[in-house]
């Protein structure tokens, strides 16, 4: 794993995801540890995202390879037998990274994938 920029190194391998991405601007805290093994919190946006992983966009450095958690903000969600359970913590690792002027888009695989079976594991 390193950094990428798709100027330098154009794809040369096929699609991979499994899951259609989608290029929702969703509001997130990532958490975990930054270049410098640090401690952090920092509020961030996914540009896109699947079932199985992310595009976030970040100002921190990042290890290749870390391990991060992202926490979608919410108000109270409410209580009711009728609701699908949401999933707000999802736990991550990035697999790319890629520089553009002072922010890091990191490209991240979920531990696991985000779907019905898995939302009700994931809160």
């Amino acid at each position: 794993m390193a950094y990428h920029n798709p100027d330098l190194h154009p794809p040369t391998e096929p699609e991979q995801r499994r899951w259609p991405r989608l290029p929702l601007a969703i509001p997130v805290f990532v958490r975990g540890r930054d270049f410098e093994d640090k401690e952090f919190v920092e509020f961030s946006v996914m540009l896109n995202e699947s079932a199985g992983g992310a595009l976030v966009a970040i100002r921190r450095s990042l290890r290749p390879a870390s391990r991060i958690t992202l926490e979608i903000p919410s108000a109270p969600l409410p209580v009711a037998r009728n609701l699908p359970e949401a999933v707000r913590k999802v736990r991550a690792r990035v697999v790319r990274i890629t520089p553009l002027n002072s922010w890091k888009l990191c490209g991240l695989v979920f531990s696991r994938p985000i779907v019905a079976a898995a939302a009700k594991d994931a809160n």
